[in-house]
C-alpha cells in the first residue's frame, strides 16, 4: 500500500507539471514518468489506463504525441458533440451517450450509426492505431444484465466498424456493467451519460517503432 500511495503522489505531481505543456510534450513526460506502472495501479480497467500503460516516452513519445494531437483534431471535427480528450500518447473518447442506446438496448440508434461512418473514415486514415472499446451501463437492473448488456454494446460498436473496413485486429473490447460510473446514478441525466461506449485510441507497435527511428512526423 505503501508502495502504491507514493507512486501516486509522484504520478499526481507529474501531472499537474504537464498543464503548462502542450499535447505532445505531455505524452512524453506520462510516458517517461508514470508508464505501464502507473496505468496499470492508478488507472486500472479504465481507457485512460490503457492509453498510459501503452506509453513509451522520450523523444518516440513526443512524436507519437504530436501524431496523436492530429488524429484527435480529425475526431472532434468529424463528431464534435463527442467528448475527446488527449491523454498521454494516446486518445480517451467518450460518444454522446443520449445518441448511442435506449434504455436497456444495445442497438445502436441512427444517429450512432452516422457518428461511426464518420469516425470509421479518420481511423481508415489513421491505420498505425490500436483501438480498446468499453461498454458500461447505468444501475437500473441486475449486476448480470448490466455486464451483459456493456458487452454487448461494445461489440455493437467494434462491430459496426469492422463491417465500415476497419481491420479487426486493431480492436480490444471489454466491458464493465455498472462498475465504473463517471457520474452518480441518483438522477436520468446522470445515468443517461453512465449508459456509455468509451474509446483508448493509442500507438501500435508500428507507429511505436516507426517513432523510435524518427520516421514519425517527416
Amino acid at each position: 500500500m505503501k508502495k502504491i500511495t507514493i507512486l501516486f503522489a509522484a504520478t499526481a505531481m507529474m501531472l499537474s507539471s504537464c498543464k503548462s505543456l502542450n499535447n505532445s510534450q505531455k505524452g512524453t513526460g506520462i510516458g517517461a514518468v508514470a508508464g505501464g506502472v502507473a496505468g496499470g495501479l492508478i488507472f486500472k480497467n479504465t481507457a485512460a489506463g490503457a492509453i498510459i500503460g501503452a506509453a513509451v516516452g522520450g523523444a518516440a513519445g513526443y512524436a507519437i504525441g504530436r501524431h496523436m494531437d492530429k488524429q484527435a483534431e480529425a475526431i472532434k471535427k468529424a463528431i464534435p458533440d463527442a467528448e475527446v480528450t488527449r491523454v498521454g500518447e494516446g486518445i480517451e473518447m467518450t460518444f454522446n451517450s443520449a445518441l448511442l442506446f435506449k434504455i436497456n438496448s444495445a442497438e445502436l440508434s441512427t444517429d450512432a450509426r452516422a457518428d461511426l461512418d464518420k469516425l470509421s473514415g479518420v481511423f481508415l486514415e489513421y491505420p498505425e492505431t490500436n483501438i480498446l472499446v468499453e461498454g458500461h451501463t447505468d444501475d437500473t437492473g441486475s449486476d448480470e444484465f448490466n455486464m451483459s448488456l456493456s458487452e454487448k454494446r461494445a461489440k455493437a460498436v467494434s462491430s459496426y466498424l469492422t463491417a465500415k473496413g476497419i481491420n479487426a485486429g486493431r480492436f480490444s473490447v471489454k466491458w464493465y456493467g455498472e462498475t465504473q460510473p463517471k457520474y452518480p446514478n441518483d438522477s436520468d441525466s446522470n445515468r443517461v451519460k453512465n449508459r456509455r461506449v468509451e474509446l483508448a485510441i493509442f500507438a501500435n507497435d508500428q507507429l511505436k517503432k516507426d517513432a523510435s527511428d524518427g520516421q514519425v512526423g517527416q
